[in-house]
């Protein structure tokens, strides 16, 4: 063979598919416009072609883009499918994937990562990006000279490390050796024209990335698509459910009141797994916003909005006024004297000090529009869904704790929980939406032994869980290991948790009253406790699923679960923490936290 024909041959080699076809396609209208006979270019001996030449056509092959997300709750996937969307109708050799399905020893041979995440806790990334975070802090990260990427972030400016798990992913892809193609922006809950906005400025340093090879159709792939729904009612189209019932379940004497919600979704055509949540669009509370007016003086009547809505409609209806931000107390201070402490640190002060103290307490003169653009639009909030459509049909069921705390000598209440609790009406309407989550699924075999560890309202989806095994009479094992302050007072749901035992389908259950006896027992006192049989679970398959509070609770149970992995199996922790890592690559290990 010619020796040049052979160096062409193993350069073509090298390309992935997408490359070659592209090459073929190139080489055919070549021979096309050179009034070649295909007969005569398959018989051909010879290439009239250099080094120079063969590596120019290999450079001009398209630069293959993977977008990556990370979701908690699904904003981040749909600002990623909008994103594809966009790059597919440039033409662009783009697939999309969702991180928790991602394989992490491929990166190193990407050309171009887009990554889009969201952020939980205390800055750390979601569930399904947990992986792909300890693959890049890890001993094995690898070199990415080669990788060029861009990193959107989703999040929430009330907590202390805003968008962390973006700016974690971010920095660490440049300290490999990754080249950014665009700065990190990082998007507030309002998230919607900051995500267009960057969408708008990615799609063409995408689309100049390959313009050296014209334009290249292929098909978008995605392994982050979410369970399909035949209802027209969405987030942004909310269903308005009928409020069956609400009933508290938590005893006289506890100090914690935990309501059971049902939901009547009849002709809504809304359709829910066991481990997906419900989203609440919920109202502030009218008391709430008449203190804050009468505080700032404003006319409520005034009409702010293009809608012609009225100041106070939009406060109770539109706008967040429960949940505090630095961005709000920064933006306040310039109307009114604010503490030092308050100047120097915003987040903190934020924390500790609600929108109507600080208006209240810290007089100020300015606009009902100056006003207004300090605040964030109202959100929906999420309710991990108690119940299986399987067994309650037309209904879906939530376990709502109600959020109550002190502000000097006035109680004050969360947004959603209380209007679920007390201020929406029974038999009135609720906007609702179901939001999925394919990222805490029971085992699809149903001989599979799961095991449940949950503290509070972190129960709710191990009722759906138990239902629904019940309803598929599934004969893996169930353990429950549930948490919470009192036996006597905070046993949630126990009648129905007394008869799935009866009933064969909970075989095992590890209950820690924390607050029964001298020494407070917890979750993962009973996981330490249980180490044998644990393991042997495990040993025989079992998914562990985990539901709860993200920055205290989980962690201690992730800390446990790796001091029994270590013990049993005879691991170093870092053994043991390569063990739950794969299990949770595996969808064995899965969690719902916040």
């Amino acid at each position: 063979m010619n020796p040049i024909a052979n160096e062409l041959l193993q350069q073509i080699q090298t390309l992935n598919p997408i490359q070659q076809a592209w090459l073929s396609g190139y080489c055919w209208a070549k021979s096309e416009q050179a009034g070649i006979a295909p007969n005569a270019v398959a018989s051909a001996t010879s290439v009239a072609s250099t080094d120079a030449q063969v590596a120019q056509i290999v450079q001009a092959t398209p630069k293959n883009i993977t977008v990556l997300s990370g979701s908690q709750t699904g904003n981040t996937r749909k600002v990623a499918n909008t994103l594809v969307e966009r790059l597919q109708a440039a033409g662009l050799p783009v697939k999309h994937i969702n991180i928790g399905d991602y394989k992490t020893k491929q990166l190193a041979d990407e050309e171009i990562v887009i990554l889009l995440t969201s952020t939980q806790g205390e800055g750390e990334p979601p569930e399904e990006a947990v992986s792909l975070h300890k693959f890049l802090y890890g001993k094995k990260a690898p070199k990415l000279d080669k990788l060029q990427f861009a990193v959107l972030g989703l999040g929430d400016s009330s907590y202390e490390y805003f968008c962390g798990a973006a700016v974690a992913f971010d920095s660490k892809l440049a300290e490999l050796g990754g080249t950014r193609l665009l700065d990190r922006t990082d998007c507030d809950l309002d998230y919607q024209a900051s995500a267009d906005a960057w969408i708008e400025k990615i799609v063409p340093v995408l689309v100049a990335q390959n313009q050296a090879t014209g334009t290249v159709t292929t098909t978008a792939t995605t392994s982050a698509v979410t369970a399909s729904s035949s209802s027209i009612y969405t987030k942004e189209n909310p269903f308005p459910a009928t409020l069956l019932t609400r009933q508290k379940i938590t005893g006289r004497g506890s100090d914690k009141d935990v309501r059971h919600v049902e939901f009547d979704i009849s002709g809504s055509g809304l359709h829910y797994q066991a481990g997906d949540a419900l989203g609440v669009w919920a109202s502030n509370d009218e008391a709430l916003v008449d203190e804050i007016l009468d505080a700032l003086k404003l006319d409520k009547d005034e009409k702010i909005v293009s809608n012609g809505a009225t100041l106070r409609e939009a406060l109770i209806n539109d706008l967040e006024i429960t949940q505090n931000t630095p961005q709000f107390v920064k933006g306040y201070s310039e109307f009114a004297e604010l503490p030092e402490t308050a100047v120097q640190n915003p987040q903190v002060f934020a924390s500790s000090h609600p929108i109507v103290h600080i208006v209240k307490h810290y007089p100020a003169t300015l606009t009902a529009l100056q006003f207004v653009e300090l605040l964030r639009p109202l959100t929906p909030r999420l309710y991990s869904i108690a119940s299986s459509q399987a067994e309650v049909g037309e209904e879906v069921h939530l376990t709502v704790g109600v959020v109550r705390y002190q502000d000097g000598d006035t109680e004050r209440q969360g947004c959603a929980s209380h209007y679920l609790a007390e201020r929406a009406e029974e038999d009135g309407e609720v906007r609702i939406f179901v939001e999925h989550n394919n990222n805490f699924r029971l085992p699809e075999n149903h001989d599979t032994p799961i095991i449940m560890i949950g503290a509070g309202t972190g129960i709710a989806p191990f009722r759906a869980f138990v239902q629904q095994r019940a309803a598929d009479e599934a004969t893996g094992k169930n353990w429950l290991i549930f948490g919470n302050p009192h036996f006597s007072e905070d046993f949630l749901y126990q009648t129905e948790w007394q008869t799935f035992a009866k009933d064969g389908y909970l075989h095992k259950y590890s209950f820690a009253w924390s607050r029964d006896q001298d020494q407070k027992i917890y979750v993962q006192d009973k996981i330490r406790e249980n180490a044998t049989d644990i393991w042997a679970w495990l040993k025989d398959g079992a998914h562990i699923y985990v539901c709860g509070d993200a920055n205290k609770m989980a962690k201690d149970v992730e800390k446990a679960l790796l001091d029994v992995i270590a013990e049993q199996g005879k691991f170093t922790l870092e053994e043991a923490d390569e063990y739950l890592d794969e299990l949770r690559q595996d969808k064995r290990y899965q969690r719902d936290v916040y």
